[in-house]
């Protein structure tokens, strides 16, 4: 049996739990935020068989989106520019994925 942690952005997260659902799988969403841009995300707990990872990976692949967003700038009046001040371009969205195996798993 596997565990697997996914961290999904905001904006996919409820097609990827629909279609989870959708296909048999057990779901439980956690209320997450990113480091990087300090955006939320969603983490997906889905345990599951070994011969099903796959087929999750696949079906969260099939409805996480990459997309470009503008990571504002840090710059403030009065204060000169320096590199992380100007407004750059960043790739957003896609999945993390974690995959653990599972030693015993009990629902009481």
């Amino acid at each position: 049996m596997k565990l697997i942690l996914a961290i999904v952005n905001n904006e996919d997260s409820a097609i990827v739990a629909s279609a989870l659902t959708h296909d048999g799988f057990t779901v439980t969403k956690l209320s997450t935020t990113g480091g990087f841009l300090q955006v939320g995300n969603t983490t997906f707990l889905i345990g599951t068989d070994d011969d099903k990872v796959q087929e999750v990976k696949s079906v969260i692949s099939k409805y996480c989106a990459t997309r470009k967003r503008v990571n504002p700038s840090t710059a403030s009046f009065g204060k000169g520019i320096s590199n992380n001040s100007v407004p750059t371009e960043v790739v957003v969205g896609g999945a993390t994925v974690f995959v653990l195996g599972v030693e015993d798993c009990e629902k009481l």
